[in-house]
C-alpha cells in the first residue's frame, strides 16, 4: 500500500543547522515515460527550483541527489505513505530530516496590511521616456485635504517587485501602509522586467536605476492630489544610493531622501567587508574566510582590467575552479554554475556596482536626509558606511541631515538575534515599528512643516 501511495508530490520539512531551522522543500514527479524528476526549495534562503540530478526509488526507500548544491537525500516512507524519515548530507554534515506529505505552512507576517484600508490605491503605468518603455506601480492617496506630500520608494539589488517582497516579507507594503495611514501619498513600482514593468534588468546599471527612480518623481508631478514641492525618496540598500544619486542629479525636484541600509562606499568594499562578517557570524574558519577573500579580490582584480566581457568571464571562471582545487573532477552540472556565476559577475551591474563610490553623489545631495541602518546588518555594515555618508554630506555643505544605528535590527530592520540571512524568513516581524516610527518623526519634522 506505501509504494502504491508513492513518492510523487511535495514534500515538506526542516533542517537544525548551527542552531538555525532552514525549511526544505521537495517537488517529486514522474514524466510520461516513467521517468523520475523534480526540484529543491529551500524558501528561507530564498532559493526555489533547484534541480535534482537522481532520483531513486527503492520499495520504501527514496534516494535524492542534487549536484547543483552538493546534496543528497536517503529517506525511509513511513505506514500510511505521509512521512519521510532519512538523513541529509551536504558537505560534510549529516542532519536528521523529516518531510511531510504537502507544501509548508504559510509563514506569520503579521504585519501584512489587509483590507480595509483608510485610503485609496491606485494601479498606475509611469511612463520612462529616456528608456521608452512603462513602471507599472501603486499609488496610495491618504485621506484628507490634497495636495500630499510624497514619497517615492525604490528597492535593494536584485530583480524585485514593488513590494520589495523577499522571504516571504513585503517591507515596502508595510512602509507604504504605515506612511500613507500617517498622511503621506507613497508611489511603489515594480522593477524594470518585473511584475508589470517593462524594460530590461540584464542590461541595466545602478545608474540607470537612479532614471527609473526620476521617471516616478516626475510622474507624481502630473498629480494634483500630489504637493510638488514635497516629493521625495526612499530607498532601501541599493535602492538608497540610487536615492542619492538621484536627488544629486535633480535637486530640485527630489524635496528629501531616506536611506535605509544605504551604501557610503563602493561595492567592493561592501562585498569584502559583508562576506567577512555573514562568514565569521556563520562560524567559517578563518582560513576559508582567507581563501573566499582571496578569490574576490582576483575576480574585482579580472574586472578591472580586462573589459572583454567574454574574456572576463573565462578568467573569472578559471580562478573559481582553481580556488576550489578541484579542477577537471568538478561535475558539469557544477562547471554549469560556475560559469553562471562568472557571467553574473562580468554583467554590467555588477562592474558598475564594485566601482561605483556614493560619496561625490552624497556631497552633490542638497535636500534633507534620514540615514539608518541596523546595528546587526552584516550585509551593509553600519560601521563602514554610516561615518562615510555623514562625512559626505558634511563636506558637501548638507546640514539638515540625520544619521542613526537602530540597535538589534538586521538589514531588513527586523529585530533579530544574529543579523544572518537566514533568520530573515523565520522573524515574524517585517519592519520593526520603532524603526517606522522613527521614519515618520522624521518625515513630520522635516516635511509636513515645510509647506
Amino acid at each position: 500500500m506505501r509504494r502504491a501511495q508513492g513518492f510523487e508530490g511535495v514534500w515538506s520539512g526542516a533542517l537544525e543547522v548551527g542552531g538555525q531551522r532552514l525549511r526544505i522543500v521537495f517537488r517529486l514527479q514522474r514524466d510520461a515515460a516513467g521517468k523520475w524528476q523534480g526540484v529543491i526549495d529551500s524558501p528561507d534562503q530564498g532559493a526555489a527550483g533547484i534541480p535534482i540530478s537522481e532520483i531513486t526509488v527503492e520499495g520504501d526507500t527514496l534516494r535524492i541527489r542534487s549536484e547543483a548544491v552538493g546534496g543528497e537525500f536517503s529517506g525511509e516512507l513511513s505506514a500510511d505513505g505521509r512521512q519521510l524519515t532519512g538523513v541529509w548530507k551536504q558537505g560534510g554534515q549529516e542532519l536528521r530530516l523529516v518531510l511531510t506529505r504537502g507544501e509548508p505552512p504559510a509563514p506569520k507576517r503579521p504585519q501584512e496590511p489587509k483590507p480595509p484600508f483608510p485610503y485609496r490605491t491606485e494601479e498606475v503605468r509611469i511612463p520612462q521616456r529616456k528608456g521608452r518603455f512603462e513602471l507599472a506601480g501603486a499609488l496610495t492617496l491618504p485621506e484628507g485635504k490634497p495636495p500630499f506630500p510624497a514619497i517615492v520608494f525604490f528597492t535593494g539589488s536584485g530583480a524585485q517587485n514593488r513590494d520589495e517582497e523577499i522571504f516571504g516579507h513585503k517591507p515596502f507594503l508595510v512602509l507604504a501602509d504605515y506612511l500613507t495611514r500617517a498622511g503621506y501619498a507613497t508611489l511603489r513600482m515594480d522593477d524594470r522586467g518585473v511584475g508589470g514593468s517593462g524594460g530590461e534588468m540584464r542590461t541595466a546599471t545602478t545608474l540607470d536605476f537612479a532614471e527609473d527612480l526620476l521617471a516616478g518623481v516626475r510622474y507624481l508631478q502630473t498629480r494634483r492630489e500630489i504637493d510638488r514641492k514635497r516629493i521625495g525618496v526612499l530607498g532601501h540598500s541599493e535602492g538608497a544610493l540610487v536615492g542619492a544619486i538621484a536627488a544629486s542629479k535633480a535637486p530640485r525636484e527630489i524635496a528629501f531622501l531616506i536611506m535605509l541600509a544605504g551604501t557610503g562606499v563602493p561595492g567592493e568594499q561592501i562585498l569584502y567587508r559583508q562576506a567577512e562578517l555573514i562568514s565569521r557570524k556563520s562560524g567559517i574558519a578563518e582560513s576559508l574566510i582567507e581563501r573566499n577573500r582571496a578569490l574576490q579580490q582576483r575576480v574585482f582584480e579580472v574586472l578591472k582590467r580586462e573589459r572583454d566581457d567574454t574574456k572576463a568571464q573565462e578568467a573569472i571562471y578559471e580562478a573559481m575552479v582553481q580556488s576550489l582545487g578541484a579542477g577537471v573532477n568538478l561535475p558539469e552540472s557544477q562547471k554549469s554554475a560556475l560559469r553562471a556565476q562568472a557571467a553574473s559577475y562580468a554583467s554590467p551591474w555588477f562592474r558598475t556596482f564594485v566601482t561605483l563610490d556614493p560619496a561625490p553623489y552624497l556631497r552633490k545631495v542638497r535636500c534633507p536626509v534620514l540615514a539608518l541602518n541596523g546595528e546587526l546588518d552584516l550585509q551593509v555594515d553600519p560601521e563602514q558606511n554610516l561615518p562615510v555618508i555623514e562625512r559626505a554630506l558634511r563636506e558637501g555643505g548638507n546640514k539638515r541631515f540625520t544619521v542613526r544605528r537602530l540597535p538589534g535590527l538586521n538589514h531588513l530592520f527586523q529585530k533579530a538575534k544574529t543579523g544572518l540571512i537566514t533568520e530573515y524568513a523565520q522573524i515574524e516581524e517585517t519592519f520593526n515599528p520603532d524603526a517606522l516610527e522613527t521614519i515618520r518623526k522624521w518625515l513630520d519634522e522635516t516635511v509636513k512643516g515645510a509647506k
